[in-house]
């Protein structure tokens, strides 16, 4: 290569059209606007620029949790229903997002419990930073310890729970704590809820497909069914990657839909995910 055309080079990759400085550009842009592609990199890489995500009435720092905001969580605080829960609690609350999205929905007192001293320090930080610190009560304490311990009944149960099963752990022991079931199997998280939840509540989850299949059919033998069943969809045409589950310890049949993230058109929201998160993303 000559040198002229090494300078040529040099002057293309410098402008932003070399697919790495491309793809760095894209990554920081967005930051400042959490899609799904931005949620799932936060989820993963701890290296990022930026240690918070803001939404339109708050924002959330997790740069102490090891698991950081993602799409699941945003889904679970936007699509739980809220309907007469004066009482809440959000099991595994990490960085306090999916309390903070349900204050943001309802006047109901949130309690946020989660067996990480970093991720409560988080959530704690969280709150007081928000409108809602009156609302929110942050513990530190595991489902086992707090269901054994509390004669309080709830409305509205929440979790994103852990969920790899038997996998390859993670070096970093609360990224461990956070990702598997080690801590809190799924058929442990379902009866202590069933022991807390009040008169006509509900819990919801959002599991991988298969983890919430199973999950529903535990469910069943210990007297909790499931009402609604969404299975949500990276796109069009693609295989639907998490489910979102609500119980109630009254049966009916179970309403089953589907839930599209984007368009087939590249970071478009679909209509059905946007009039979900138009409360929250900033840019819808």
């Amino acid at each position: 290569m000559s040198l002229h055309a090494h300078r040529v080079r040099l002057i293309f990759q410098v402008r932003g059209t070399h697919p790495r400085l491309q793809e760095a550009q894209n990554h920081r842009a967005d930051l400042n606007h959490p899609g799904p592609q931005a949620l799932r990199r936060a989820t993963e890489d701890n290296s990022m620029p930026n240690p918070f995500f803001s939404f339109k009435q708050f924002t959330v720092y997790h740069h102490r949790c090891a698991m950081k905001v993602g799409i699941d969580g945003v889904l679970l605080g936007a699509w739980a229903d809220v309907n007469c829960a004066n009482k809440v609690l959000d099991i595994g609350t990490g960085s306090g997002l999916i309390a903070l999205m349900l204050a943001q929905r309802t006047c109901a007192q949130i309690t946020a419990i989660d067996i990480e001293p970093n991720a409560i320090l988080q959530t704690e930080e969280n709150i007081e930073n928000s409108p809602w610190k009156d609302s929110i009560t942050a513990k530190e304490i595991s489902i086992q310890q707090f269901a054994a311990t509390t004669d309080e009944k709830f409305d509205l149960i929440v979790s994103n729970p852990p969920y790899f099963v038997n996998s390859l752990k993670n070096n970093c022991a609360d990224k461990t704590t956070a990702r598997h079931t080690d801590s809190l199997t799924h058929e442990e998280l379902m009866t202590w809820a069933k022991k807390m939840l009040a008169e006509n509540g509900r819990i919801c989850l959002i599991l991988p497909v298969n983890e919430g299949i199973k999950c529903v059919q535990f469910a069943e033998s210990i007297g909790l069914y499931c009402h609604k069943m969404v299975y949500v969809h990276p796109k069009p045409a693609t295989e639907a990657k998490r489910v979102l589950l609500q119980f109630s310890d009254s049966f009916k049949p179970t309403e089953i839909s589907k839930l599209e993230i984007e368009t087939t058109e590249r970071h478009q929201y679909s209509k059905e995910f946007a009039a979900l998160a138009k409360d929250f993303y900033l840019k819808l």
